[in-house]
């Protein structure tokens, strides 16, 4: 069997200095790293930490693949619901996890993270904010060398499912209501309304679907639609409003972070649009203006990850499962407890 010892002698370096490697201490050079990973790819070295974990009584253990850089401090509710669903169904699953960000990835090729999660014992996983940016990580799906769930990244395979809300359709509903109620207040013959729409991240998964749902909101309503990409910032949907919402009868954004500094952007040029968010967070409830929303359910979203991994782990066959949304309208007295 293949030692630490072997993988330092092959590497040129201390024992001590293989360890730090494996386990991630800064301040090791570049060139180091390079060389002990060669020596682990070449001898095949797993780290001996297998036998305890194949101890446990537990039914299985999974890796929670989270890249939380891409939150705020408005929405880390999001990633807290995330990480509470799922912790809470692995301990009801009796199954263990192991919360890895993207980040500790980041001086790993894939044949090491695949090395990697072998030493922990992971049987499977679940991947939460993952952005086509990320190709390593797509890399370790498509190789499915372990069963993996992914949260809102539509691909499916033989150990792969991807879980979440239909995002077409949920886009479609909220702007189809926001703008169908605005029609009350416009004259009869006032044609075409025309409709801003604030999109998330050009890179996103999900943003394609949002857009393709109010393209087809557009089409079946006759809208003069624009689109704009806010990169789910406050700030540049705030001055995307400045610079082209004035003129706007709506304005649609696929986040409701967007849709406060949308709607702070019309309040300071004192106008008056109806403005609709995506995602249902309890910030929405603070902003004084009550904006239609679509509620995810990201505590269940996560449960239902879980639950879905257990059984790609137990031979299933990979599969989309879809988790209901619903619109909503947030107000102080929701929130509060």
């Amino acid at each position: 069997m293949v030692s630490i010892r072997d993988v330092a002698e092959r590497a040129g370096v201390a024992i001590s200095t293989v360890s730090k490697v494996l386990h991630h201490y800064p301040n090791i050079s570049e060139a180091t790293q390079e060389k002990v990973h060669a020596a682990i790819r070449e001898l095949n070295y797993v780290p001996n930490s297998i036998a305890a974990a194949l101890s446990s009584k537990k039914s299985g253990r999974i890796a929670l693949l989270m890249d939380p850089k891409r939150q705020t401090a408005a929405i880390d509710q999001v990633f807290m619901q995330y990480l509470i669903g799922a912790l809470d169904c692995v301990r009801e699953q009796d199954m263990e996890a192991v919360t890895i960000f993207f980040s500790m990835l980041d001086n790993m090729d894939v044949d090491d993270i695949i090395r990697y999660l072998m030493s922990l014992n992971i049987s499977g996983f679940i991947v939460f904010n993952m952005s086509r940016e990320d190709k390593k990580i797509r890399e370790l799906i498509d190789r499915e060398e372990f069963p993996a769930v992914l949260v809102d990244v539509p691909l499916t395979g033989e150990k792969i499912s991807w879980v979440g809300i239909d995002h077409e359709q949920a886009q479609y509903d909220v702007a189809k209501k926001t703008i169908t109620d605005n029609v009350q207040y416009l004259p009869e013959d006032y044609g075409p309304q025309s409709v801003l729409y604030i999109a998330g991240n050009g890179n996103g998964y999900v943003t394609a679907d949002r857009t393709k749902g109010m393209r087809r909101l557009a089409a079946e309503l006759n809208l003069n639609l624009t689109v704009r990409y806010g990169d789910y910032s406050e700030k540049k949907a705030r001055d995307i409003t400045m610079a082209a919402g004035k003129d706007r009868d709506v304005i649609v954004c696929a986040s409701d972070l967007m849709a406060i500094g949308a709607m702070n952007a019309l309040r300071d040029m004192d106008i008056f649009h109806p403005v609709c968010g995506f995602d249902g967070i309890t910030l929405m409830g603070y902003v004084g203006k009550q904006m239609n929303t679509v509620q995810q359910d990201f505590y269940q979203i996560a449960r239902t990850a879980v639950i879905e991994v257990k059984r790609l782990m137990e031979g299933e066959t990979g599969q989309k499962v879809v988790v209901p949304h619903s619109l909503v309208r947030l107000e102080y007295m929701d929130i509060i407890r």
